[in-house]
């Protein structure tokens, strides 16, 4: 989630709720990206350019208006956005990715009049006299819904996260219509099936939606992590928790990527702790929060303490994708090039086509990750140098839309998990001994 404050043209919006004002809001984002490839073709006829359909899609203007768009839709349009460009920024054409980075940088938020409607219906019309004081500005702000700080008649102090009005009700509307605006952009092959993965992130979002269920989460990974001084996990005020408002104790903290000022040691010390608790949450907990937003963290410097937010992406993580990276990551520890790309392949998270036609270019991203892996001492997420020569290679794999593969859903989960974690690391520059966490994580002694 994002804070406000770090926002300052964050402003009311109200958020569309039914099903025809949700489409009516799709229909003028096409009749405006229509309107803006319009012009933009005639621009280049004139100029003597023969523009491909892509190109007029992802043009600035259009960015802009898919990117405003989207943040005044919210829910599961604007979640998928984010998880893209999360997911794929490195690999989008620049446009799309300026479209992205807006919708995580967006900052709408509910009118008055609107959250007072959502707590009247959760709470009733009474719902003031609950607290002491309730704060009407969100303090942060998210996809699916905003956060506001509440201060109980004991004094206590709460998180009350509220959901946008409708989100629930149109996910499956809005994933259909996000991926018939990447097919229609000319990003996604029609020859690949989609289908698999957006049934599921359908029923991703629904359970994110779902305020109890990430509540009974919330109280799982308090137990979980009780008596680990790591980290801290919010208590949950059941006795406000709805299935569309979520009441929990207040934790303060750093924004973790304000940490990229923090000293190395500090810096390390959060990443080591959380990429301990990612490999726990793999192969001791069988339960994974897959959603690795920076905002679902916060960091206490006093006591090196990690502090969890979110829990609504958290799900079950099967034995067999387990045993998946069990085995991969054994293999990486016993620096067995072959052998990685052999259970990359048989796993999914290589397609077969691809591995046959560019069987030379990922045996060369292989080396380059292995060597930087492998390099005495901690592991450097701020060396970036192996990147390049990963990305150079790529590009062929890319390119070659006739080899591109989904892999298994439940292995896109977890991995989106991981590369937003190891995207967090980069960013604060960390240094951390993975070798030895992966190798505890799956009792490895090599």
């Amino acid at each position: 989630m994002q804070n406000d404050d770090d926002i300052p043209n964050a402003r009311h919006r109200a958020v569309p709720s039914g099903r025809l004002a949700r489409l009516g809001g799709f229909g003028r984002l096409a009749g405006g990206v229509a309107g803006g490839m319009l012009a933009e073709g005639a621009r280049r006829l004139a100029a003597g350019e023969r523009p491909r359909v892509g190109d007029l899609i992802l043009t600035p203007g259009n960015a802009a208006r898919v990117a405003d768009r989207l943040s005044h839709l919210r829910g599961a349009a604007m979640k998928l956005g984010q998880m893209i460009s999360m997911d794929a920024g490195d690999v989008l054409p620049a446009e799309l990715q300026t479209i992205l980075a807006q919708l995580r940088n967006q900052a709408y938020r509910m009118p008055p009049q609107q959250l007072d409607g959502v707590l009247r219906r959760e709470w009733g019309a009474d719902w003031r006299r609950r607290f002491r004081h309730f704060e009407a500005s969100p303090v942060a702000a998210a996809s699916i819904g905003q956060v506001h700080r509440a201060t109980l008649p004991d004094g206590r102090v709460l998180a009350i996260k509220v959901q946008y009005p409708g989100v629930a009700e149109s996910i499956g509307s809005d994933v259909d219509n996000v991926a018939t605006l990447l097919r229609v952009s000319g990003l996604l092959p029609a020859t690949l099936d989609l289908k698999p993965l957006l049934e599921e992130a359908k029923r991703q979002l629904a359970e994110e939606a779902d305020y109890v269920r990430e509540g009974a989460q919330l109280r799982a990974y308090r137990e979980r992590l009780t008596g680990d001084a790591r980290y801290i996990v919010p208590s949950l005020e059941e006795a406000l928790t709805t299935r569309r408002v979520l009441a929990m104790e207040f934790v303060e903290g750093r924004a973790i990527e304000a940490l990229a000022d923090a000293s190395q040691e500090e810096r390390d010390a959060a990443m080591t702790s959380l990429i301990a608790l990612v490999l726990r949450e793999l192969f001791e907990f069988g339960v994974m929060q897959t959603d690795p937003n920076f905002a679902n963290y916060r960091w206490r410097s006093e006591t090196r303490t990690l502090v969890l937010l979110d829990f609504g992406a958290a799900r079950d993580v099967p034995a067999a994708t387990s045993d998946s990276y069990r085995r991969l990551i054994a293999a990486g520890l016993a620096r067995d090039r072959d052998l990685i790309r052999e259970i990359a392949v048989e796993t999914g998270f290589i397609g077969t086509a691809a591995a046959t036609a560019h069987r030379p270019a990922i045996d060369r991203i292989i080396a380059a990750i292995d060597d930087a892996l492998n390099r005495p001492g901690p592991f450097d997420f701020g060396d970036r140098a192996f990147v390049p020569v990963v990305r150079e290679e790529a590009k062929a794999i890319v390119a070659d839309r006739a080899t591109w593969h989904v892999p298994h859903v439940e292995t896109l989960f977890v991995q989106r998990k991981v590369s937003g974690t190891a995207l967090l690391a980069a960013r604060l520059k960390a240094r951390v001994d993975v070798r030895g966490l992966a190798a505890a994580a799956v009792g490895y002694s090599g």
